[in-house]
């Protein structure tokens, strides 16, 4: 390895229509566009092999991950565009006008920010696959037998590998572990749990082909840190780490998906050095924590959101709209709010259309974490 209710809200100055990542929007009988022309990948596919892939004492111990090596005939990033293109690439968003990039073409980290760790986002970017097996309408993983879901997510992965082979891709699964509900539930905190049973599944799917599980909270009314403390043994394991819906934290008196949700980013950051204190304690490898936002309002202090000694963070644009709108929105939330790595969110049924791998690449930062609902 190289070292939900549909709503309008307004993000900033910018008319964003868009609905958050995870609500039970409207079914639709699109079917998921092509990804590649590759053919899918297999468990017998070379891809797979399950050679350690680090070189670090620390991780030879636990190295359980494997980006999706690029084919030979693959070139850097920068050629697959041409000059028109790579001159259009700073103003393709809703607002116009011209601005020079903040970075170089391809670059994730932001300007003036460093990565710390040995974590898997340092010379490599995860795609991964986000929802939960009990509903097709919260995302991918309801709607494929997990043998297909791993098919189309190598796939997926692959596409960006291809286009950027100097930063190979992860392919991961974001299962959302607690999810959000309009009934209070039997502790009042308008949550429903995943069996573990799922859990243990989708843990032991993402082990067996290589890839990473994120577990994703959407809290309810429940708090960052109860929330991460029910999964500490889960995020124990080396190729586990956390993501956190900010959207759905709501407080008494509001309701998820019909009160648009709200967390402090000091508390982002208590559950950031919670999950850097359990890898260096259990000798893990380095985490990553994944900060879902699609408004400005969502997070309030969040300057507090730092990374941490053994901890990445990715600061991830939500929401579904045109290609310009979620320009925009990466452009606010992500590029001019660094925290350390983007990640951007897409919708198979409800970007219109899906933005291809070679259009999110050329944002600003590029971002290191890519996640389909």
């Amino acid at each position: 390895m190289k070292k939900r209710t549909r709503a309008r809200f307004w993000l900033g100055a910018i008319p964003f229509l868009m609905v958050a990542g995870c609500s039970e929007a409207a079914t639709s009988q699109e079917t998921m566009p092509e990804m590649n022309e590759e053919s899918k990948l297999t468990s017998k596919d070379p891809y797979y092999d399950t050679e350690s892939i680090a070189s670090s004492p620390r991780f030879a111990l636990s190295a359980n991950y494997k980006e999706i090596e690029p084919s030979k005939k693959a070139k850097p990033l920068e050629t697959n565009y041409t000059k028109e293109q790579l001159a259009k690439i700073t103003v393709a968003e809703a607002h116009g006008g011209s601005r020079e990039r903040s970075v170089p073409l391809g670059q994730t980290l932001h300007k003036d920010v460093a990565d710390q760790t040995e974590g898997s986002l340092k010379d490599s970017r995860i795609v991964a696959f986000y929802g939960n097996p009990n509903s097709v309408h919260m995302g991918i993983l309801g709607e494929h037998s997990p043998e297909d879901l791993m098919d189309k997510l190598m796939k997926q992965t692959r596409a960006y590998s291809e286009l950027d082979p100097e930063r190979p891709a992860i392919p991961a699964i974001e299962l959302i572990t607690t999810i959000a509900q309009r009934t209070p539930g039997d502790k009042g905190l308008y949550v429903h749990s995943t069996p573990e049973s799922d859990i243990e599944k989708y843990a032991k799917l993402a082990e067996e082909n290589n890839a990473l599980l994120f577990l994703d909270v959407q809290l309810g009314r429940d708090s960052i840190m109860n929330q991460v403390k029910a999964l500490e043994k889960y995020l124990k394991k080396p190729n586990i780490h956390l993501a956190i819906d900010t959207e759905f934290h709501v407080k008494q008196g509001q309701v998820p998906g019909e009160n648009l949700g709200h967390v402090d980013g000091k508390n982002v950051q208590e559950a950031i050095k919670y999950v850097s204190k359990l890898a260096a304690e259990n000798g893990l490898p380095d985490k990553v924590v994944v900060v879902h936002q699609f408004a400005d309002k969502i997070i309030s202090n969040k300057s507090a959101i730092q990374p941490d000694e053994n901890v990445e963070v990715v600061l991830n644009s939500d929401g579904f709209g045109a290609p310009s709108l979620k320009t925009s929105g990466y452009h606010l939330l992500v590029q001019s709010q660094p925290i350390q790595y983007g990640g951007f969110k897409l919708f198979f049924k409800n970007d219109k259309p899906v933005m291809t791998p070679k259009e999110v690449l050329a944002l600003d930062p590029a971002p290191s974490f890519i996640n389909y609902q």
